[in-house]
């Protein structure tokens, strides 16, 4: 093959098993079948389900000797494990090309490109820079020095400079991109697991980008419109585009028909954007008898919206069973300062309410982000009581983590206060910063309290008796995080030298194989 796509293989979060591989990745799908469409040879080798470890990886490559390599990363926490394969793959052959592409080395482009062991990132939405990269590479003799001056959205190096030519239009029409290669995934073995977002879990999109620029948030720059400035400078405005409802259906029906995927996990920023879309996309799913459940993260504003008009209720009956809101904070002057504008605490209370008394078979899930600069032991208990108030399904409590690309990272970086320094920790669960208040280990352990004064014997009996098996099965998936949880504080305290930091990602046994 002359191109392949890799997801090599990583840490994994503890709420999953090494065996739960329900995430497909998608950029890596979309870049293949727009890289095949313009004729290319391309392959896609995920290791994390076919668990195959840096050994074996290692060998592959070496049998099928590609002349490109890339892979993209949105999670800064996976930066680690990029670069490990870029220094593998030079090590077996100099020339193979290495490209990066996601939202972390987007935003990282220069400090990436300073490893020799990285050729080429591309920034931003992926297809029409990395196709063409590819075509100037393997239409090029001399594939070390093709000719890219004029690709735009791609970062390399001239001599010892990162530079770039240029940010690349987004796709206007995205019913122009081909079905996703999903034929070049071992599609059977993802969403196995019998809890979390099954049956038959996938991944899927039907919308790029967002409405919002939340300041804590990468996802929106990633698929925002991208002005260069006289200075150099990029300034991003927020863009939101969607597949239309035909298109998007016929890739939903290829992942129920052919692939017996039967639980869509949308990994839209916002799904609910528009609502003439929300309520065409419901009625198609009912008239087409499509036996689905759905996850989707969700706009408190839109779904108010969108109850008063009905589309609501036909999105449960379309199969919507499980939601996700960004609550994120009790405090509205909270709210406004991370840029959330449009949201408030009371519009969260309307919906949870909504959805309790008019929808109770959807899995209510909210998050909220702690450990802010100001952060006491009161202030972290007021989200605890305002999840309790909404009786959620699933309260989850971030603490805040300044990735690259946000306005909370340049902050941070500004006032000197990441404490931990290393990007694989910037995993959402470990705190890297202190509050003026709370040191990184209190804001962990009042974490583990107030996830541990919510989950009670009445939330686990109401949960594993509900009538629905969605809902069942999700309650059993978090009673078992939970006791992970439980029973790593337990060991942390008996032998708090050989703890780990707070539920930190965990290394596949087969990692090294």
């Amino acid at each position: 093959m002359d191109v392949l796509l890799l997801s090599p293989p990583r840490h994994y979060w503890p709420f999953v098993s090494a065996d739960d591989n329900f995430v497909v990745p998608q950029a890596l799908v979309y870049l293949a079948a727009h890289a095949r469409e313009a004729g290319i040879d391309v392959g896609i080798v995920d290791c994390m389900p076919v668990k195959m470890g840096w050994r074996s990886l290692a060998d592959y490559i070496r049998k099928h000797k590609p002349k490109i390599v890339a892979l993209g990363e949105n999670h800064a926490l996976y930066a680690h494990e990029a670069f490990k394969l870029f220094r593998m793959v030079k090590e077996i052959s100099p020339d193979i090309v290495t490209v990066a592409g996601g939202a972390h080395f987007t935003h990282m482009w220069e400090t990436a490109l300073e490893d020799s062991c990285l050729d080429y990132v591309v920034m931003g939405e992926g297809e029409l820079t990395f196709t063409e990269l590819c075509k100037r590479i393997l239409g090029n003799s001399k594939t070390s020095d093709p000719d890219v001056d004029d690709v735009l959205g791609l970062g390399h190096c001239q001599g010892d400079k990162p530079v770039k030519h240029g940010s690349q239009p987004l796709i206007h029409d995205l019913d122009t991109l081909p079905i996703p290669a999903y034929d070049l995934l071992p599609m059977e073995l993802y969403g196995t697991s019998k809890y979390l977002f099954s049956p038959g879990g996938a991944t899927v999109q039907h919308s790029r980008g967002c409405t919002l620029s939340c300041s804590f948030c990468a996802w929106w720059t990633m698929m925002a419109k991208r002005t260069d400035q006289d200075d150099g400078s990029v300034k991003m405005t927020p863009r939101w585009r969607t597949f239309s409802v035909e298109r998007h259906l016929e890739e939903v029906e290829l992942l129920v028909n052919r692939y017996n995927k039967r639980c869509m996990m949308y990994v839209d920023a916002s799904w609910n954007i528009n609502p003439k879309w929300n309520l065409q996309f419901s009625e198609e799913v009912v008239r087409r008898k499509l036996d689905i459940k759905w996850f989707a993260f969700m706009r408190a504003d839109a779904m108010l919206r969108d109850h008063k008009t009905g589309t609501l209720a036909k999105m449960v009956e379309a199969g919507m069973a499980h939601i996700c809101i960004g609550v994120e904070r009790a405090e509205d002057t909270d709210l406004r300062d991370f840029n959330k504008h449009r949201y408030s605490q009371e519009a969260s209370r309307e919906v949870f309410r909504i959805l309790k008394e008019h929808h109770p078979s959807v899995f209510r899930q909210g998050t909220f982000i702690v450990g802010v600069r100001d952060e006491s032991v009161d202030s972290m208990w007021q989200q605890a009581k305002l999840a309790r108030e909404l009786d959620l399904d699933y309260p989850a409590f971030h603490p805040v983590t300044p990735v690259p690309g946000t306005a909370v990272y340049d902050d941070a970086v500004r006032d000197n206060v990441i404490e931990l320094k290393d990007f694989k920790n910037f995993d959402w669960m470990t705190p890297v910063m202190s509050s003026r208040y709370l040191s990184r280990d209190e804001i962990a352990m009042q974490i583990y309290e107030m996830n541990k004064s919510l989950i009670t014997p009445q939330w686990l009996f109401r949960g594993l008796t509900d009538k629905s098996p969605y809902r069942r099965a999700m309650y059993v998936w978090w009673a078992k995080i939970a006791a992970a949880q439980a029973f790593d504080l337990v060991k942390r305290r008996i032998n708090p030298l050989k703890s780990r930091e707070y539920m930190n990602l965990v290394k596949p046994a087969w990692y090294n194989t």
